[in-house]
């Protein structure tokens, strides 16, 4: 394992990777995304995986560009618009329960109990 790959793999907090890599965010977006962002950036590394053949610099900056591109995803939409995890790209969206569904999972009223 390289030395970058090495560091990354020490963080577990969204914040310390923005942080690691100086990447200015708003803590508000974060907070609310922050897993949602670290595996949009997960998923871009194993889309561009040859960042790991590249000289150190080179890998920090890829690397960096990655993680802004994953938070500004974040920024522009929203968790359920960009599908990250399986639930959304399940739920799509589309399912809908009705009222009279509802009710039926209502304990009887009529019976006294």
């Amino acid at each position: 394992m390289n030395d970058l790959r090495d560091t990354l793999s020490k963080f577990s907090a969204a914040e310390e990777f923005l942080d690691f890599f100086g990447i200015d965010y708003q803590p508000a977006v974060v907070h609310v995304n922050r897993l949602h962002i670290l595996k949009r950036f997960n998923q871009y590394l194993q889309t561009n995986k040859s960042v790991w053949q590249l000289d150190t610099a080179s890998q920090q900056a890829t690397c960096r560009d990655l993680l802004t591109r994953a938070y500004t995803d974040f920024i522009r939409s929203t968790p359920s618009q960009e599908k990250v995890f399986k639930v959304f790209q399940d739920a799509d969206g589309q399912h809908q329960v009705s009222l009279e569904k509802l009710r039926a999972t209502l304990p009887s009223q009529g019976n006294g109990g």
